[in-house]
């Protein structure tokens, strides 16, 4: 059974830093592209970063300077280092693994972990 187990989550004031984890386990976590996501009240989910299984990592362009998404394939562990944080980044923040077969693409969602940004 699939498991995707984020944390690091938490309040921090604007300028701040925090790391997020997402502990995998269930998968061959190595042959996933993983990613992060997340969402605010009221909003979509929407796309921050992933990264290859060959480490190659895509950003959403208005986190690309200040996010830096990373993994550990020997420790089945991806993270995701803000700095700078912004009031704006308050939302709750989901780890993904996607395994394409073919072209189709199979996604797993961890259950996410609040991020607050205090002004």
């Amino acid at each position: 059974q699939v498991q995707l187990v984020e944390s690091g989550g938490g309040l921090v004031q604007a300028g701040g830093s925090l790391t997020l984890s997402c502990a995998a386990s269930g998968i061959a976590f190595s042959v996933h592209t993983m990613g992060w996501y997340r969402q605010a009240p009221g909003k979509q989910r929407e796309f921050l970063a992933a990264i290859t299984t060959g480490g190659i990592p895509n950003y959403l362009h208005s986190v690309k300077d200040r996010f830096t998404i990373s993994r550990d394939n020997a420790k089945n562990t991806l993270y995701l280092r803000m700095n700078n944080l912004k009031p704006e980044d308050t939302a709750v923040y989901y780890c993904n693994a996607r395994r394409w077969i073919g072209t189709v693409p199979h996604d797993s969602w961890g259950q996410g972990t609040q991020v607050t940004v205090s002004s």
